[in-house]
């Protein structure tokens, strides 16, 4: 992997608006990406211990129709782990994969510094009333934070604001029943 590519994703930080789309847009023509199966390239060797739970999501998020773009993690720098591009979206998020029950609210707040975009991927059943509980706290503690991605069995649920946990979890419990 080219350093050129490290800089570019650790300069994301910085940049916001239009700056910061084409800079998603850069990333993801760097001749770096290979195509690992349809719609999902990634720069990681299979040898990456985080490659197995990355392709994982990255499978779900081509199912939905995203194009979905693996990235590296540059040297001492935190930052997001994937790009899912939808027609002319581009959207930069850091993947958190949940297995065990109470684990969301951590995950979601150890995000924060890495994107303001968050994909969790459920690997098992979570109460949809914590669930719901744990976003809109989320939400409350980083104004800053944009999306939370949730993606369960075959649905896909796309939180913007979250400040009504009441009205979330109504909404959460018809969506992952």
């Amino acid at each position: 992997m080219e350093d050129g590519l490290d800089i570019l994703i650790a300069d994301l930080k910085d940049l916001k608006g239009k700056a910061f789309w084409q800079r998603l847009v850069d990333i993801t023509k760097r001749q770096e990406f290979k195509m690992r199966e349809k719609g999902v390239y990634s720069v990681l060797s299979s040898n990456n211990p985080d490659f197995n739970q990355l392709m994982n999501a990255a499978r779900k998020a081509q199912s939905f129709g995203f194009d979905v773009y693996i990235l590296p993690n540059p040297k001492g720098i935190r930052s997001a782990d994937l790009i899912l591009r939808h027609k002319n979206s581009y959207k930069l998020y850091e993947l958190k994969t949940i297995h065990g029950q109470n684990s969301i609210g951590n995950r979601l707040t150890d995000a924060i510094d890495q994107s303001m975009r968050v994909l969790l991927n459920l690997e098992i059943r979570y109460n949809p009333r914590l669930l719901a509980f744990e976003i809109a706290k989320f939400f409350r503690n980083n104004k800053e934070a944009k999306e939370v991605l949730v993606f369960y069995r075959r649905t896909r649920i796309s939180i913007t604001n979250a400040s009504n946990a009441d009205i979330l979890w109504r909404n959460l419990l018809k969506k992952i029943k």
